[in-house]
């Protein structure tokens, strides 16, 4: 016999839960040191806050970002004066001055805690809303199951209290699709209007929110064919159709107000006759000319704001163009294999093997419930296609919302087994199959030893086919397994060992200083620092301890092992690993492309300042170091061409090219281009 639990014992276990996921979500983060996105999102929110100033960061919406921040507000703060510089360098750089800069009175791991508490509301109301729909769908019980698998999602616990986007579309995205649900159930004008504000609060979380659109329409479209019962779908096909053009409609009106809201209902991204730069108009060159001319339109319009439309600019180009990392290999773009790929790596064994078994009951007729499945499915679908398609593959967070939603119907699924037992004839019968309880149970339990295993490096998780965490690096790399979270851990580190010197390439740097958590260790070149300028001078041999992270021990945001400072490092085999994110390394170690790249730096400086003589001494200087390396040869050659010394560019230019055609072919098919056309201007 089916027994339902009372009223009181649901409450107590729903409440019991959530606080188990509440505390390893704070748990967590309390070990974990700013990531590197948060100072961006911190500062952006608190001067929304403060200024209304929204062109600080428009790469993203205001919500999350001016939630978490809200218990910075009463506090008397030193806030950087704005230094007009390029929006993302502005916002990076101040949003770290912000934090370190209020020491003592407020340290920076005290304001991150406050932040990140603040952010974790809106996983725990994801937890709720989990439980809620998957009760609504399929029945208390399953609604258990389906909360203690989100409870102990090692993707979910790794970004849920981190102040950032991904857990907050995965929120909103979910509850706009669950409130659609039950407005197709009972059309009233409360669920409909309820749909509207979830749409809005989806929209003003993150820009990948606006897959809501297609994702309703197939939603109604399903709506509009079948007839999943008799209260719902009264009236025939076309009075439904009609009826669902109307809702939509509505639904974006009440979503497009409700993102109005949070940037003040003005159209302008920035206060008091401050501007973006470069203009809207500009930054949306590089895009296709169908994005580039839509943009534009809404923007002459101000259908939508500018601050909204610059970062869907942003996101937009973002994705057409950024380097990948895959089972060890470095792509110059995405691979459309990057996400099913993660979800066969991150998840846990027991979770992937609970979602198989849903599918499986689907296919054998055991679970029949098309309405719900469809409502899970299809937006689990649509955005895992969607993100397939994009270049941008920089880790799991990306496709939170598939996760909510397969949670869902892994649940469903299991319990429609649970729920029903087949006789010998082969005829169902009443009541709950024992056996189908176990292998449940089983599956559950796994997922739930797997991930608490991982505890509290679930940025790094793999399941144990893959090794366990202490293995991502090899496969994955960036926010699946280093997002510059572990500074904390580096310090304590350095400290238990007495360590005084060492060396360190850090994932974050300069955007996030290892000295500002007072480790002792150098800094080494990495790809953001090379880019902004930065010099860290480096001999060409280094003792060790050497602390690698594993966003740069790949080097893929160079493009290509040829071109990683650090590729000597990838067979060796660390000494440890902290937080599964930094690699230890003792021993002394050739680093000539390190040491190489403050000369090209120097060299690239001293061509701007017209000082060709020092120029091409500081490239003679790189090349010396790392005769091999294709930064150094092409610097010199730049060099040599500004000196007027063609014949001796050329000869740089060619050793340059030699060096491109020893690369992985995607990444000659952008190098070798670019030498080959400085040598067809000679």
């Amino acid at each position: 016999m089916k027994t339902q639990p009372r009223r009181s014992t649901v409450i107590a276990g729903v409440c019991l839960l959530l606080l188990v996921f509440g505390l390893q979500l704070a748990l967590t983060v309390r070990q974990e040191s700013l990531t590197w996105d948060e100072g961006d999102h911190i500062f952006a929110g608190y001067e929304s806050w403060k200024t209304h100033d929204y062109g600080l960061n428009p790469e993203h919406p205001p919500l999350m970002k001016m939630l978490a921040t809200v218990p910075l507000l009463g506090l008397p703060l030193k806030v950087p004066v704005l230094q007009h510089r390029f929006f993302k360098e502005e916002a990076y750089m101040s949003g770290k001055a912000l934090l370190f800069g209020n020491a003592p009175q407020y340290s920076a791991e005290t304001l991150t805690f406050r932040v990140r508490l603040a952010a974790g509301i809106v996983a725990i109301l994801l937890g709720l809303l989990v439980f809620l729909a998957t009760q609504e769908m399929f029945g208390v019980w399953a609604a258990f199951v389906a909360l203690v698998a989100l409870t102990f999602e090692p993707n979910i616990l790794a970004h849920g209290a981190f102040v950032t986007t991904d857990t907050g579309v995965s929120c909103f995205f979910f509850a706009s699709v669950y409130a659609f649900y039950r407005y197709c159930k009972v059309p009233t004008v409360g669920r409909l209007a309820l749909t509207g504000l979830a749409a809005g609060l989806a929209l003003a979380s993150k820009h990948s929110a606006v897959l809501l659109l297609p994702m309703l329409v197939l939603l109604a479209g399903c709506e509009v064919a079948f007839r999943f019962d008799s209260t719902a779908a009264e009236g025939t096909r076309a009075r439904r159709g009609v009826r669902m053009i109307g809702a939509l409609a509505a639904i974006g009106v009440m979503a497009v107000a409700v993102l109005w809201v949070f940037y003040g209902f003005r159209y302008n991204a920035r206060p008091d006759g401050l501007r973006l730069d470069p203009t809207l108009a500009e930054y949306v060159l590089p895009l296709k000319p169908m994005e580039a001319k839509g943009i534009l339109l809404l923007a002459r319009f101000h259908i939508l704001p500018e601050s909204y439309l610059y970062g869907l600019a942003d996101v937009r180009a973002m994705a057409n163009g950024m380097q990948s990392f895959i089972f060890g290999k470095v792509y110059e773009h995405g691979v459309w294999f990057y996400f099913p790929a993660v979800l066969l790596i991150k998840s846990t064994l027991g979770w992937l093997a609970m979602v198989l078994v849903a599918a499986g009951a689907v296919v054998v007729g055991r679970f029949r419930r098309w309405r719900e499945i469809l409502f899970l499915m299809i937006p689990a679908a649509l955005y895992l296609v969607v993100a397939m398609g994009s270049s941008l593959n920089i880790g799991s967070r990306h496709i939170l919302p598939v996760y909510v939603f397969l949670t869902v119907f892994a649940a469903g699924g299991c319990w429609a087994l649970v729920e029903s037992s087949v006789g010998r004839s082969g005829v169902e019968r009443g009541g709950w199959s024992r056996g189908w309880g176990i292998a449940v149970g089983v599956l559950l339990a796994m997922h739930v030893v797997s991930s608490a295993w991982a505890y509290p490096n679930y940025m790094a998780y793999a399941n144990e086919a893959w090794g366990g965490p202490k293995q991502t690096y090899k496969y994955l790399t960036d926010s699946n397994a280093d997002w510059a979270q572990q500074l904390l851990a580096v310090k304590r580190y350095t400290d238990e060992h007495g360590i005084k010197e060492c060396w360190i390439a850090y994932f974050a740097d300069p955007f996030l200083e290892t000295k500002d958590y007072g480790i002792p260790c150098k800094a080494l070149p990495v790809y953001d620092s090379y880019v902004s300028t930065v010099q860290h001078p480096v001999p060409a041999t280094i003792t060790g301890p050497v602390f690698i992270s594993a966003g740069d021990l790949y080097g893929f945001e160079f493009g290509s092992k040829v071109l990683n400072p650090y590729q000597r490092f990838v067979g060796v085999e660390p000494e440890t690993r902290i937080q599964d994110g930094v690699m230890v390394y003792e021993g002394t170690f050739a680093v000539p492309l390190a040491s190489s790249l403050s000369f090209v730096q120097e060299s690239s400086a001293r061509l701007k300042a017209k000082d060709t003589a020092g120029a091409v001494e500081a490239a003679q200087q790189a090349v010396a170091i790392a005769p091999d390396g294709f930064d150094p040869l092409v610097a010199l050659g730049d060099a040599l061409v500004a000196a007027g010394r063609g014949a001796e560019a050329r000869a740089a230019y060619t050793r340059a090219l030699d060096v491109a055609k020893t690369m992985e072919p995607e990444a000659q098919d952008v190098w070798a281009p670019v030498v080959q056309k400085k040598m067809a201007g000679l």
